[in-house]
């Protein structure tokens, strides 16, 4: 399954978020991520397809939204893409705000670029822990075995996630 690529182009509507989060969820699982962190690609995949549905073409005519996913050596990649107006500062829209918080703490590493084509483009990373998983499951009941300072923690930013392209 490594070097494995999903690429899917979304209508930039409601449909969308549901269509790319259950794609994203399956890649993910014969990816094989532990059931924990399909949840968080899942959670992930719906705030960033959520975000362009809702945001990028707010004064435009609707486009599409770019969505792919990618595994590498213990890593799956994820990219949400769309050809809007960029990221604007918010000013009373829909939602409270905090999808982009949510998807930094549930990635490893995540990156807001705005596309030199005009538009944003999400990046996360996921690390894929299934030989810790299988460990735990093996050892882990033990309490001699148990490691608590091998355990993840939560991630990144969203002050952090901010780059140019």
């Amino acid at each position: 399954m490594e070097g494995e690529t999903f690429t899917e182009s979304y209508p930039a509507a409601p449909d969308a978020v549901s269509q790319a989060r259950n794609a994203l969820t399956a890649f993910a699982r014969e990816a094989g991520a532990e059931e924990e962190q399909v949840e968080s690609i899942r959670l992930a995949a719906s705030e960033a397809v959520t975000n362009a549905v809702l945001h990028a073409y707010r004064d435009r005519e609707a486009g599409a939204v770019q969505v792919s996913a990618s595994y590498l050596e213990n890593e799956l990649w994820m990219f949400v893409a769309d050809a809007g107006s960029g990221m604007r500062p918010r000013s009373g829209g829909p939602g409270l705000g905090l999808g982009l918080a949510l998807i930094a703490q549930l990635a490893d590493d995540f990156q807001i670029l705005s596309r030199g084509s005009g538009g944003t483009e999400l990046r996360l990373r996921f690390k894929l822990e299934q030989a810790r998983g299988r460990a735990e499951r093996n050892f882990g009941s033990r309490p001699e075995c148990r490691d608590q300072s091998a355990r993840p923690g939560r991630r990144g930013s969203v002050s952090s996630a901010f780059s140019a392209a």
